[in-house]
């Protein structure tokens, strides 16, 4: 006779929320998982009418219930969630991310199969019009992202970061949960801590989550800001943890601007620079835009630019007081 399978908590950070939120929970009570299952939705200072809908899902289905998160910080979030669950198997899923059918008897059957600490999959980027279309074919090709399998895909195997992901909880609380400090890139953080540990990170294409772009350049330039720049405090904060394709965007961005201002004071062979990364990326986008409107692909080279040139300001233009503040927050790793 088989074993029932383990129970999980599903954990969700939310802030402004609103659109995207009932969807998001919907496709986490629709699972066919035979375990029992709890939703746990930490709640930000939200300004719209998402704590509005998380009552009313609370009030439909036993299962879901909220905790408050007052800082609206996504780590202290997740900590918050993380700590009023019960499961050994703790899944993250955010207020805008959409699971696909068998999300979370996959990631058990992985996680068993493998021996892993945390598996994750695809963050497989969806619009809702023209420009989320574009913004969705950027975040999903090469010259967009490099080489990051879970926004671009690829085989099963170890990796050093997932999409979200599905955790041993004694993997969890074996390293302090999430690190407060780290407003971005929290993921990445935690991650590098447990494969430190001598755990194991498990990535696998069979496991896909929806997600929905940010709806407007300003938002979009604003979230790879912040991307680039607590990826160098990860950088600062754990030494040896940065990969060299992390550095295409900061030196694009510096090259970028030296041609412009030989260009502008010494000699128009200057422009030479941004011009041939703007056809670079007129270029990129051609494939990447396949199967979308024209209005999409259209949109395609202003989406790299902002994610590229954002992500790379955001890095350079990173202060080392952000290092120096979580510094008083790192703990040496825990053993596996």
């Amino acid at each position: 006779m088989n074993a029932s399978p383990p129970a999980v908590s599903v954990i969700m950070p939310v802030l402004n929320e609103e659109r995207h939120l009932r969807d998001a929970v919907r496709h986490i009570l629709d699972q066919e998982y035979e375990g029992e299952m709890e939703v746990v939705i930490a709640l930000g200072p939200s300004t719209d009418r998402t704590d509005e809908i998380a009552a009313e899902l609370v009030m439909a289905d036993a299962r879901v219930r909220t905790v408050p998160n007052p800082t609206g910080r996504t780590p202290a979030a997740l900590n918050a969630a993380i700590e009023e669950s019960n499961h050994p198997i703790v899944v993250r899923v955010d207020g805008h991310g959409m699971l696909s059918p068998g999300y979370i008897a996959t990631a058990v059957r992985l996680l068993d199969e493998t021996g892993a600490q945390n598996v994750g999959g695809v963050m497989h980027a969806e619009g809702e019009n023209a420009w989320e279309d574009a913004v969705a074919a950027a975040m999903t090709s090469r010259i967009g992202v490099g080489g990051a399998a879970f926004h671009t895909g690829g085989a099963a195997g170890p990796a050093d970061t997932v999409y979200l992901g599905v955790f041993r909880r004694e993997a969890l609380e074996r390293q302090g949960g999430y690190n407060e400090e780290f407003i971005r890139a929290q993921d990445w953080e935690l991650n590098f801590r447990i494969r430190e540990a001598g755990g194991l990170i498990w990535f696998s294409p069979e496991l896909r989550v929806q997600y929905r772009p940010r709806p407007s350049v300003r938002a979009l330039a604003r979230q790879y800001k912040e991307y680039g720049r607590w990826r160098r405090v990860v950088a600062r904060h754990h030494e040896g943890s940065l990969n060299p394709r992390y550095l295409a965007p900061p030196a694009a961005v510096c090259a970028i601007a030296a041609g412009v201002l030989v260009g502008a004071v010494l000699t128009p062979f200057g422009f030479a620079v941004p011009a041939g990364y703007l056809a670079a990326i007129a270029a990129g986008s051609v494939p990447a835009g396949r199967g979308l409107s024209p209005r999409a692909r259209l949109r395609i080279p202003v989406a790299l630019a902002t994610m590229h040139l954002s992500w790379g300001f955001g890095f350079l233009t990173s202060p080392r007081a952000l290092a120096r503040e979580v510094a008083a927050s790192r703990r040496p790793p825990a053993t596996a």
